[in-house]
């Protein structure tokens, strides 16, 4: 089994998926990859923008190794990252993530939401992934849908790649619109989960306090991260509606790639936790997608 996460910024992947995908390594001997969409420079109020990208790329692939999730920095058919805050959701973005995905050929793939409520908050950076990954979707079995810009792809017999199952992930930038159908109990990774974030030392004890965003003082130490942590994590659970102590992170199905049957997710996923997840709503909507 493979598994891919695609996020717009370095530290995003940790805060929405990283136990889930622990648990996956662990429990399904999946291999796993990252994709970071963006070059992450303008994440910082002190340090240049080469600055700020070189430390935000070093401190991404130490928490990645931790995680013992492969890593990969999206490049456009120009060799360029995409700037922070400025993905266009054109023709090169959406050639990046079709080669990402394709060579790749994950069994299951996750993104940002993209909220349809225009009241919910966003950051554009996520929409702009969700949004790109939803209108690629189709292509990933399109074998030359973007060989102009990548021509060293063409070939004369192809091989078909399966389109894998899409879920998104919670993302706190939405508040009030977020939306879930699996609640993955992950407190016995949340160790891990802090261990990975606290790898990104130059948001959260300088970058995040500093912008005001998330309302938080600087944490002086790992202990002090995972208290500041697990409230943050608590906080999403209420948000959620899941009145429980254990952490958990949330997923969407969508119908943009592959439909699952509820049995094959069941079989897959590790930790759902069925007291909270929304399996019969699941299973509905899948049934009605696939006319089973």
């Amino acid at each position: 089994m493979k598994i891919q996460c695609v996020h717009a910024h370095p530290d995003d992947f940790e805060f929405v998926a990283s136990g889930t995908f622990t648990r996956f390594n662990l429990e399904k001997n999946a291999t796993s990859l990252a994709t970071i969409c963006t070059d992450g420079a303008g994440g910082h109020h002190r340090h240049s923008r080469e600055l700020t990208a070189r430390i935000r790329r070093d401190e991404q692939e130490q928490a990645l190794v931790i995680g013992t999730v492969g890593c990969e920095w999206l490049h456009l058919p120009d060799g360029k990252i995409p700037r922070e805050g400025c993905i266009d959701v054109g023709r090169l973005f959406l050639a990046a993530l079709w080669k990402s995905i394709r060579q790749f050929q994950p069994t299951y793939l996750f993104c940002p939401p993209l909220p349809a409520d225009p009241l919910a908050g966003i950051h554009v950076d996520h929409v702009a992934v969700a949004e790109g990954v939803r209108k690629v979707a189709y292509l990933l079995n399109v074998p030359h849908a973007f060989t102009p810009e990548y021509p060293e792809l063409e070939t004369p017999e192809p091989h078909p790649c399966a389109t894998p199952v899409i879920l998104q992930t919670h993302d706190s930038y939405t508040a009030g619109a977020n939306a879930f159908d699996l609640a993955i109990d992950v407190e016995d990774q949340f160790g891990t989960i802090a261990r990975m974030s606290w790898a990104h030392q130059s948001q959260i004890t300088e970058w995040l306090p500093w912008v005001g965003r998330h309302h938080m003082q600087p944490p002086s130490s790992l202990a002090d991260w995972e208290s500041m942590l697990r409230k943050r994590f608590l906080r999403r659970n209420r948000e959620m509606g899941v009145s429980s102590s254990r952490i958990h992170e949330f997923f969407t199905v969508t119908a943009w790639g592959e439909v699952p049957s509820i049995d094959q997710l069941l079989l897959d996923f590790p930790g759902i936790a069925p007291d909270w997840s929304q399996l019969s709503l699941l299973e509905n909507r899948l049934t009605r997608w696939r006319a089973d």
